[in-house]
């Protein structure tokens, strides 16, 4: 399968019809571990490219979220898809427990703050999701939000998604691209990945208890999430279900689909052109000067 299938293969498109259960996520789209790695080292030297061509271009800027289960594999994403991609070009938000500032905002108030420049990648390690996801699992996080008793009634992830919508609405609008992934991974994997982090003293401080007890409300986090992937996946920001059960697999997916959405914003390198041109050739040939003259 190529890359551009690929990135196609797991976009939900038709949010009305989407059942988690149908994502396998153990799927490999028949490949195998060396066939991917090959075309998992085109797409990130074609992203390495294509960031320096955002960056240089300076009209669109690029959102990348990342959803998933304790040990799905979001920093394992980040750490090796976007290896190919210029620091400089790039920064990385991570999302836990709101501070006491952000809860005197409203609940889009600090993703705001963290929104990427044109020209730039931003990545949310978690992200406003956050907010329909473990604030709708675990009601009592809403109780400390501090918001008018009056304003919290049975609508209120409805209206969330709302906002959420707009939001991304207004970021597509003005030049932000916005791509979504939720790394869906298996129960069974997440125990496996729970084991090692707890046998291996390299992995061990990855690990805390917390994550036991929301192993226990599995079956809630997945309703959580097919509400919210129908209700959120939209032109303006679709998400992608990546099977997240084969790491390496999963850093293909990625990789495949910022490839894809890359190439279709038709990035260019700036022209120069009158005063600047001419004064560019000016330098350039005084320093052709500057080097025969000092020939022996």
């Amino acid at each position: 399968m190529k890359s551009a299938k690929i990135a196609r293969r797991y976009r939900v498109d038709d949010p009305r019809r989407f059942h988690l259960a149908r994502y396998d996520p153990d799927d490999t789209g028949r490949l195998d571990k060396a066939g991917a790695k090959n075309l998992l080292d085109a797409d990130l030297e074609r992203l390495t490219e294509l960031q320096e061509r955002l960056y240089a271009d300076n009209r669109w800027a690029v959102l990348v979220v990342f959803q998933g289960m304790d040990a799905a594999g979001k920093d394992s994403v980040i750490k090796h898809v976007m290896s190919a991609v210029d620091p400089q070009g790039c920064e990385v938000s991570a999302f836990r427990a709101p501070s006491e500032e952000e809860l005197d905002h409203d609940f889009l108030w600090r993703i705001g703050k963290a929104l990427p420049e044109r020209g730039r990648i931003g990545i949310f390690n978690r992200s406003h999701y956050e907010e329909v996801l473990v604030a709708r699992v675990h009601r009592e996080i809403i109780d400390k939000q501090k918001l008018p008793p009056a304003l919290v009634s049975g609508r209120i992830w409805q209206e969330r998604f709302d906002d959420i919508r707009a939001l991304e609405k207004h970021l597509a609008r003005n030049g932000t691209v916005v791509l979504k992934f939720f790394l869906h991974v298996s129960k069974d994997k997440q125990r496996e990945r729970f084991l090692e982090r707890l046998e291996e003293p390299a992995k061990r401080w990855k690990f805390s208890m917390g994550d036991i007890a929301e192993r226990k409300l599995w079956s809630r986090y997945m309703a959580a999430y097919q509400d919210m992937i129908r209700s959120t996946s939209t032109p303006e920001g679709r998400w992608h279900v990546v099977p997240a059960d084969h790491k390496w697999f999963t850093h293909l997916v990625v990789a495949a689909t910022l490839v894809k959405a890359l190439q279709r914003l038709d990035l260019k390198y700036p022209v120069i052109k009158g005063k600047a041109a001419a004064e560019m050739k000016k330098v350039r040939r005084a320093l052709l000067d500057e080097g025969s003259r000092r020939r022996p």
